[in-house]
């Protein structure tokens, strides 16, 4: 049975599925409906170390817009029962082939009929938009907040950049894992999880060790709707990176930026936006309901 959180309105409470990876691995996916029948399903993946009970006010946000959400969690973070360290190991391989089809098969199973989206945050969003490249037939849509590739030639910063994905993975291999909690990036990362995003850093080609998988070719061939949000003071994303990333793809996504005033906030940053997430919620749901149904 799942447990539920309780939520402030009139919608479902959120249940918590638990789910059990190919290799063992175990994480609760959180699954936020709407009041009624959903026909479309949003599974979300987070910022890279960012827990998914975080993204619950986003879910609810749009579970009131008659949306349901599901809220992937990272292994190594939150409710995962792995943590990175010397013995504890996985890229962007177990991501993709194990924990992402574990996580979409449980919200399929409660909500079958609906037409399922990819979306995510930063990391989350390139990690969907992989996934798609290798499921094209499963996935009807794709959208990105506050992401986009890190290619170090698309950041005003990019030389300093440059230097710290080569940095990361060396550190990560001499600690047994990314201290990004004390560093103040990310959380407490698995060694090749950063050498795999680094590598995309410095060469601006997606690739992930242990997959023989040309995602640069798939990308190339996807032709899903797609939208990307960028928040306009971000300089984790700014729009250089977001059409990187956006560009590998075929089709003509849709791109939207989102100010402050937007948001009420001092600033639309790259986590800012997730304390007021209604108006995003709002630009998603008005491109959702463009959407065939």
């Amino acid at each position: 049975m799942s447990a539920s959180f309780s939520v402030p309105s009139a919608l479902p409470s959120c249940d918590v599925l638990p789910t059990v990876a190919i290799d063992g691995a175990r994480a609760d996916v959180l699954l936020q409906r709407p009041a009624a029948e959903p026909v479309r399903l949003l599974y979300w993946l987070p910022a890279l170390g960012v827990a998914a009970k975080h993204y619950q006010p986003l879910a609810q946000a749009l579970a009131e817009h008659g949306i349901a959400v599901a809220i992937h969690e990272w292994r190594g973070i939150g409710s995962s029962d792995k943590r990175a360290g010397r013995h504890e190991n996985w890229g962007y391989r177990e991501l993709l082939e194990d924990d992402v089809p574990a996580g979409i098969a449980a919200a399929r199973a409660r909500l079958p009929q609906a037409r399922l989206y990819l979306g995510g945050h930063s990391l989350g969003a390139q990690i969907a938009a992989l996934y798609a490249s290798l499921h094209p037939q499963d996935v009807v849509g794709l959208l990105a907040v506050a992401s986009g590739a890190p290619y170090w030639r698309q950041f005003p910063q990019g030389r300093l950049l440059w230097s710290a994905y080569a940095l990361a993975p060396w550190l990560a291999r001499v600690v047994g894992y990314l201290p990004g909690r004390r560093l103040g990036f990310g959380g407490n990362e698995a060694r090749q999880l950063i050498d795999d995003w680094a590598r995309t850093g410095r060469t601006g080609r997606y690739a992930a060790v242990g997959m023989d998988a040309d995602f640069e070719a798939l990308l190339g061939k996807l032709r899903l709707p797609t939208f990307g949000l960028r928040m306009q003071d971000d300089w984790l994303a700014p729009q250089t990176s977001l059409s990187w990333l956006l560009g590998k793809m075929a089709g003509s996504p849709s791109m939207q930026v989102v100010t402050a005033a937007d948001l009420g906030n001092d600033k639309a940053d790259h986590f800012g936006w997730m304390k007021t997430p209604w108006p995003v919620a709002m630009r998603i749901a008005e491109w959702l309901g463009a959407q065939p149904t």
